[in-house]
C-alpha cells in the first residue's frame, strides 16, 4: 500500500512516517510545505528508504496536488497538515483559516478527482483519513468547578490517587457536540465538517480521528513540554498559564502513530475514532514532573548552580491564555473495542523517554529553531 501523508515533516506526521517505514511493508509519500514547524531532520533515519518519497507542496495549491496524485498514485491519504498552535492562532487566525479550512477543502477536491478516475477495485479500497483534535469539542467540567463535582471526584480517585473515574467526570466521546473555543480549534472543527460533508454528499470514503495532547520526540519547542525542557536546561523561567490547573489527557506520539496507522488500514469508512492516552494531568503536574526528571538526569549543579537548587525553582505563573479550555479528556473505548488499540506508554514512562530524548538531541533542538521564534510568549490579546 502507498500512503500519501500530508504534514509529514511535522511532529505527529514524522512519527507516522517513521512508524510506517520501520514497522510495515508500505510506502509513503511525504507532502509538506516545510513551514517553521516542519523539519526533514525528523525523518533522517528513514529518508533513505526506497519506500519513502518527499514532495514540498502547499495543500492549498491544487495544481501541485493534482500532479502529486497522478505521479505517485496513492492508495490512501493521511491528512495531518495543519497550523496547530493555539497561541499562534490568537495572534494570527488568518493562516489557520487558510491552511486548515481552505487547504483541507483543496485537498479533498484533489483527492476526490483522483478517486473518481480509479478503477473499481482501487476505488473500493481507497480511503481519506483526516486527523483532528479533541479541542473541537471545547472543554469539560473540571474537578474545581463545583463543590459537588470536586467532592465526588476526590472520592472516586483510583488506587494511585491520580485519575478521576469517568462516571463522575465526563469524557469526550465520538458523539460529543462541537464547541470550539479558539481560532485553531474552530478551524479544525470546520475541516472536520468538510470531511463529513464530502462523505455524505459525494460518497467519498473518509475517516476521522480526534486525539488528545501529544508529546514525545521531535516536538517543536513552542508547545508546553519541549518548551519547559529547553527553558529548564538553560535556567530560564518556566511560565505556567494562570494557576496551572488546566487538565489535559496526554498521549505519547508513537502510541498515536500506531493508532493512526491502525485506523487508516482497519477503520470503518464513515467512522470517527477518539484517540487518548488515559493520562489526565494538570499543566502544573506536567511541569513539576519534568523538573523532577531533570533533577535526576541533568541536575542544575552540573551547570554551576548550588547543590540544593531544583528545576522547580524556575516555575513562574503568568497571565492565562484568552479563552483557555479548562479540561480535556478522551474516551478511547471505541478504538480499543473495535480496532484493538491501546496506548503502550504511561505518562510516567513516556515523559521520561521524552526528557531523555531532548537531552540526547540538543543539536536537533538548535537546528529546528530558525530564528523567527525564540520561545517567547505568544497569544497575548
Amino acid at each position: 500500500m502507498k500512503i500519501l501523508v500530508t504534514g509529514g515533516a511535522g511532529f505527529i506526521g514524522s512519527a507516522v512516517i517513521r512508524h510506517i517505514i520501520e514497522n510495515t511493508p508500505d510506502s509513503v509519500v511525504n507532502l509538506d510545505k516545510l513551514t517553521y514547524a516542519g523539519n526533514l531532520e525528523s525523518l533522517a533515519e528513514v529518508s533513505s528508504s526506497d519506500r519513502y518519497a518527499f514532495e514540498q507542496v502547499d495543500i492549498c495549491n491544487r495544481t501541485d496536488l493534482d500532479r502529486v496524485f497522478q505521479q505517485h498514485q496513492p492508495d490512501a491519504v493521511m491528512h495531518l497538515a495543519a497550523e496547530s498552535h493555539v497561541d499562534r492562532s490568537i495572534d494570527g487566525p488568518a493562516e489557520f483559516i487558510q491552511t486548515n479550512i481552505v487547504g483541507t477543502y483543496t485537498l479533498l477536491e484533489a483527492a476526490r478527482a483522483y478517486w473518481n478516475e480509479l478503477d473499481s477495485e482501487r476505488k473500493q479500497t481507497f480511503r481519506f483519513h483526516h486527523i483532528s483534535t479533541d479541542e473541537v469539542y471545547g472543554d469539560l467540567p473540571h474537578p474545581n468547578d463545583e463543590p459537588v463535582i470536586a467532592s465526588a471526584a476526590k472520592q472516586s480517585m483510583d488506587c494511585h490517587g491520580l485519575q478521576p473515574r469517568s462516571d463522575v467526570l465526563p469524557l469526550f466521546t465520538e458523539t460529543t457536540a462541537y464547541a470550539p473555543s479558539s481560532p485553531y480549534s474552530a478551524s479544525k472543527a470546520s475541516s472536520d465538517h468538510l470531511v463529513r460533508a464530502w462523505l455524505r454528499t459525494y460518497g467519498f470514503p473518509t475517516l476521522i480521528t480526534n486525539c488528545s495532547n501529544n508529546y514525545g520526540p521531535y516536538h517543536f519547542p513552542e508547545k508546553l513540554i519541549p518548551l519547559v525542557i529547553l527553558n529548564a536546561l538553560e535556567g530560564n523561567p518556566l511560565p505556567i498559564y494562570g494557576k496551572g490547573d488546566q487538565i489535559r489527557d496526554w498521549l505519547y506520539v508513537e502510541d498515536h502513530a500506531r493508532a493512526l496507522y491502525t485506523v487508516v488500514t482497519e477503520g470503518k469508512i464513515g467512522e470517527t475514532y477518539n484517540i487518548g492516552g488515559h493520562n489526565e494531568k494538570t499543566n502544573l503536574e506536567v511541569v513539576q514532573t519534568i523538573c523532577a526528571i531533570l533533577d535526576d538526569l541533568a541536575p542544575m549543579s552540573d551547570r554551576g548552580h548550588p547543590l540544593n537548587i531544583k528545576h522547580s525553582s524556575l516555575i513562574i505563573h503568568v497571565s492565562d491564555r484568552p479563552g483557555h479550555d479548562r479540561r480535556y479528556a478522551i474516551d478511547a473505548s471505541k478504538i480499543a473495542k473495535e480496532l484493538n488499540w491501546q496506548p503502550l506508554e504511561t505518562f510516567e514512562s513516556g515523559i521520561r523517554k521524552t526528557v531523555q530524548w531532548y537531552l540526547d538531541n540538543q543539536q536537533w533542538c538548535k537546528n529546528v529553531q530558525d530564528g523567527t521564534y525564540q520561545r517567547q510568549r505568544l497569544g497575548m490579546v
